[in-house]
C-alpha cells in the first residue's frame, strides 16, 4: 500500500469510509522505523528488513513478491564507508564493510542448484541478495534468477568458467576474457552490467585485480563469514559483526545454509541490507 500513493488518492475521494482507513495505513508506511538513522535524502537508499517482531506478519507468509506486492518498511542507512576507487589499474578488494550501522550484507555464489525453495525463503524474510553467478553453471536455465531480481537482488559478477585455479594457471588476457565474458552474459540476461566480482575459491591475484579494473568492475567482493553445510563459519569470532559480507551458494543444502545465517543475523541483531545498495553501484 506505500507504493500506491496515487490510486490511494483516488480512493480516498471515492469512497469517504475507506479513506480514513488508507489514510491511516499510509501514515503507518510513512513512519520512520528509526529516526536515528534515516534520513530522508539517505543514498544510496534501501536497507534490509529488520529481524524484529514489529515487522508485518504477513511478511513471513506472503508469496513471492511481484508486481504491486508490498515488502515490508526498510530503513534508511547513510553510509559511512566510501568503496575506494580504483589505484594504478587495480580494483580494491572488499573483505568486509568497516560501519558502525546494525547492517550485514548476503551474498550467493554460483547458481548450480536452482531450487523454488530459495526463491521463496527470500520472498518469505525479504532479503536482498547480492548474487554472483558463473554463467557456464546458470546458462541452462538463467531466467530463474530474474524472480530474484524482481525482489531486489542483483546479479554480479563471478567468470565464465569458475575456475578456481585461475590465478595460478591462467595470464593476464585470459582472466580477462572470462571476466568479460560474465559481464557480457549478464547484460544480455538481466538487462544490467555487473559493478562487483567474486574470484572462484576467492584467490586473486595483481593480475587478477588489473583484469577486474579492465573489464569495468569496481571491486573485488571477498568474505569473512559464510553459511555452509547448515551452520555459519567464521573467520573471526563467534557471531556475525557489523558489515559482515556472508557467502552463501545455491546448494542442495540452501535452506540449512539459509536458516543458519537467519538465525546468525537475527541473534546480531543486523539488518539484511543490499552490498550494491550501501557501496552506491547499483
Amino acid at each position: 500500500m506505500c507504493d500506491d500513493h496515487p490510486s490511494t488518492a483516488s480512493r480516498r475521494t471515492a469512497l469517504g469510509f475507506l479513506g480514513v482507513s488508507l489514510a491511516a495505513g499510509l501514515g503507518a508506511c510513512t513512519a520512520p522505523g528509526n529516526p536515528s538513522v534515516e534520513s530522508p535524502t539517505a543514498v544510496p537508499g534501501s536497507a534490509g528488513a529488520a529481524p524484529s517482531s514489529s515487522a508485518s506478519p504477513s511478511a513471513a507468509t506472503s508469496p513471492t513478491p511481484g508486481p504491486g506486492v508490498p515488502k515490508r518498511l526498510r530503513r534508511s542507512f547513510v553510509p559511512d564507508f566510501t568503496l575506494p576507487p580504483i589505484q594504478g589499474g587495480l580494483a580494491p578488494v572488499i573483505t568486509k564493510i568497516p560501519t558502525k550501522h546494525p547492517v550485514v550484507f548476503l551474498t550467493i555464489d554460483d547458481g548450480q542448484v536452482k531450487s523454488p525453495d530459495s526463491v521463496r525463503l527470500l520472498a518469505e524474510n525479504d532479503y536482498p541478495a547480492t548474487l554472483f553467478l558463473t554463467s557456464n553453471t546458470v546458462r541452462d536455465n538463467p531466467a530463474f534468477f530474474k524472480a530474484f531480481m524482481a525482489q531486489g537482488s542483483l546479479v554480479e559478477n563471478h567468470t565464465v568458467s569458475h575456475n578456481v585455479n585461475m590465478t595460478t594457471q591462467w595470464g593476464y588476457q585470459r582472466q580477462l576474457d572470462d571476466i568479460t565474458g560474465m559481464q557480457e552474459f549478464a547484460v544480455q540476461q538481466y538487462g544490467r552490467k555487473p559493478t562487483l566480482f567474486r574470484p572462484p575459491g576467492g584467490s586473486y591475484s595483481t593480475a587478477m585485480r588489473q583484469a577486474v579494473a579492465a573489464a569495468g568492475l569496481k571491486a573485488i567482493v571477498t568474505w569473512e563469514a559464510k553459511a555452509n553445510s547448515g551452520r555459519m563459519d567464521y573467520q573471526y569470532g563467534n557471531s556475525l559483526r557489523p558489515g559482515d559480507i556472508v557467502l552463501m551458494h545455491f546448494r542442495p543444502e540452501f535452506a540449512a545454509d539459509f536458516a543458519a545465517f537467519r538465525s546468525a543475523q537475527v541473534a546480531a541483531g543486523l539488518e539484511v541490507v543490499l552490498l550494491e545498495d550501501f557501496l552506491g553501484v547499483v
